[in-house]
């Protein structure tokens, strides 16, 4: 079982930044990959972003060229920094790290965008 520890929502205006932590009771690299999930209200959770211990990174159409995903292995800490952001990214944010099919989840960060 890992501990994951999301951190860094908050109100932001549109066209602002947030920084979104998450940090792992182990090595993020014991894991096959690490993401930001998020859900809106009424909504289903869908992807935002992923990272492999290689260092891959998938996006959705939705964050492309606003958001980066990023891994710190001396920290245990993924990160998502999310730029240019809209009243529409306003959501729960969860990290997730998945390891052989099995998806371990934090308790999330609300992130709320004003337009």
């Amino acid at each position: 079982q890992v501990q994951l520890v999301e951190s860094g929502g908050g109100l932001v205006q549109a066209g602002g930044s947030l920084r979104l932590s998450c940090a792992a009771s182990r090595s993020i690299f014991s894991f096959d990959v690490m993401g930001w999930y998020r859900q809106a209200p009424g909504k289903q959770r869908e992807l935002v972003a992923t990272i492999t211990g290689g260092g891959s990174t998938k996006y959705a159409d939705s964050v492309k060229g606003r958001f980066t995903i990023s891994g710190d292995n001396a920290k245990n800490t993924v990160y998502l920094q999310m730029n240019s952001l809209k009243p529409e990214d306003t959501a729960v944010y969860y990290c997730a790290a998945t390891r052989l099919g099995y998806i371990n989840w934090g308790q999330g960060t609300q992130v709320t965008v004003s337009s």
